[in-house]
């Protein structure tokens, strides 16, 4: 059997060496042997500053954000507490007082 680790996109056992990189033929995924540490740094979401932010974090909002299908605008400054960091475009889901609950991208908000 070999001793190459499973793609760290969608976990398929049946990557190969290219080379110095190693490839997932099932996802199409290219990474080298040694990046262990670039994955991690990749899944981290940043702020508009560049600050890492996690689960629980406070941030502000950055930029008038217009709300799809409503009259309601997020103005600047509005303070967003306690996010959730999740997949996706909009990768923070959070309550926000008087609109309620809305997914947020990262880059139009900084940490507090």
């Amino acid at each position: 059997m070999s001793s190459l680790p499973p793609c760290p996109k969608c976990n398929s056992e049946y990557t190969y060496e290219d080379g110095v990189m190693l490839v997932c033929p099932e996802c199409g995924h290219e990474w080298s042997l040694n990046a262990e540490e670039h994955v991690e740094e990749e899944a981290s979401v940043k702020d508009a500053n560049g600050a890492v932010l996690n689960d629980g974090d406070t941030v502000t909002v950055i930029k008038d954000l217009k709300i799809k299908g409503s009259s309601l605008v997020v103005k600047v400054g509005t303070k967003v507490k306690n996010i959730r960091l999740v997949d996706g475009d909009h990768n923070i889901d959070c309550k926000i007082a008087g609109i309620g609950a809305m997914q947020l991208k990262s880059e139009f908000v900084k940490k507090v």
